[in-house]
């Protein structure tokens, strides 16, 4: 039987970012003999596989514009070349067979970073031509016949789509994320304390975790404003070039004795273990990784409506969902949620949730996917 030759498209393959995890669990999920996996990217961080064959394309760039168009057309050219049997980009390009939106919508984005910036800034968005240009590419993308399936990893991506786009309800395929639930657990009595007595919290003190670069879009703002009225402490764990900023408001806030910022981790299971809930009040996020790992790790999230990961929470059961700037709201939440040695019920309920959410279930849907598509080839 001959192999089914899979090329995935991604522009600049870096193991920590959320859709290079997709990826890499779906590449280990998939790697059996019925596949011939090749990567097309621009440039690619880590060892991969030696049965992995990769496509470098890195046309010369001058800006953002030139860059992704560059790319854009370097892979496409590359996939034509090749004659791939089907072609999985998760970069917005017109002509592949399956689109992953693990960035969601261009056009959402800007309407709810819109709520937050400046009339002026409103105005150079407008007239920026990187977003005009990554709105017409995704426009051109989803209208293009070429298109056979998308990837959502959420329902608010699929309805998104369907609202700006009007494509037709058979095209998608809702696809979770997958979770290493015997990698992410509950930490025991004895790694709660001793995560808490690394970072020298103090006993008895509810403590929230924050993960994720890019703090004005993941909500820091409103986390810190929420956390300030509360006795509470957070772990900021990631990076932005504006931190010094946050640490003003924390400031001005009376808080930042509170405010533990943390930096970017290559483990970060020990700062959940420390945790007794998430809080990522993103503006807009089709659904990020850190909230299944909080989740496999017995943590209440709370998250914003604007955020995928909301679909799995039940208001007061798996922890609790608002409006991203709704600050009273955030701080009801976070008074809300009980410290997890005292009750872990929540917590309980949110780990439960995830529990479907294996690289094996991924693979079945995605062998499932390419086994349509190749029907309908």
């Amino acid at each position: 039987m001959r192999k089914i030759r899979l090329a995935i498209v991604r522009q600049k393959y870096r193991p920590d970012g959320g859709a290079e995890r997709f990826i890499s669990r779906a590449l280990e999920a998939l790697d059996d003999n019925s596949l011939e996996l090749n990567i097309i990217t621009r440039s690619w961080q880590g060892e991969p596989k030696p049965e992995w064959h990769l496509h470098i394309c890195n046309p010369k760039k001058w800006g953002r514009i030139s860059r992704e168009r560059g790319f854009a057309v370097a892979a496409r050219t590359c996939w034509q070349r090749e004659q791939f049997d089907i072609v999985q980009s998760h970069e917005r390009i017109v002509g592949c067979d399956i689109f992953r939106a693990g960035d969601g919508v261009h056009r959402v984005w800007l309407e709810q970073r819109a709520r937050i910036i400046s009339p002026f800034q409103r105005t150079l968005t407008q007239l920026s031509g990187y977003h005009r240009y990554v709105m017409a590419a995704e426009e051109a993308m989803f209208r293009s016949p070429s298109l056979k399936k998308i990837i959502c990893n959420s329902l608010m991506v699929k309805n998104d789509i369907i609202r700006c786009f009007q494509v037709p309800e058979e095209k998608f395929a809702v696809i979770y994320n997958a979770i290493d639930s015997q990698r992410f657990m509950p930490a025991t009595s004895a790694q709660r304390q001793q995560s808490r007595d690394k970072l020298g919290l103090p006993d008895g003190a509810k403590v929230f975790i924050y993960v994720g670069s890019g703090f004005e879009r993941k909500g820091l703002k409103a986390s810190i404003e929420a956390l300030a009225s509360t006795s509470a402490h957070l772990l900021v764990v990631g990076q932005d070039k504006q931190q010094s900023r946050y640490r003003q408001l924390a400031q001005r806030l009376g808080c930042e004795e509170r405010i533990h910022f943390c930096g970017v981790q290559n483990n970060v299971i020990p700062f959940y273990h420390a945790a007794d809930g998430l809080i990522l009040p993103t503006l807009y996020d089709p659904f990020p990784n850190v909230i299944l790992e909080a989740m496999a790790c017995g943590l209440p999230v709370i998250t914003s409506f604007t955020c995928g990961g909301a679909e799995f929470i039940v208001n007061g059961q798996q922890g609790y969902v608002c409006d991203a700037l709704d600050v009273p709201a955030l701080t009801s939440a976070l008074q809300a949620v009980p410290l997890r040695s005292a009750d872990s019920s929540m917590g309980d309920a949110a780990r439960e949730r995830v529990r479907n959410c294996s690289p094996a279930a991924l693979a079945d849907q995605l062998h499932a996917l390419y086994q349509q598509v190749l029907q309908h080839a």
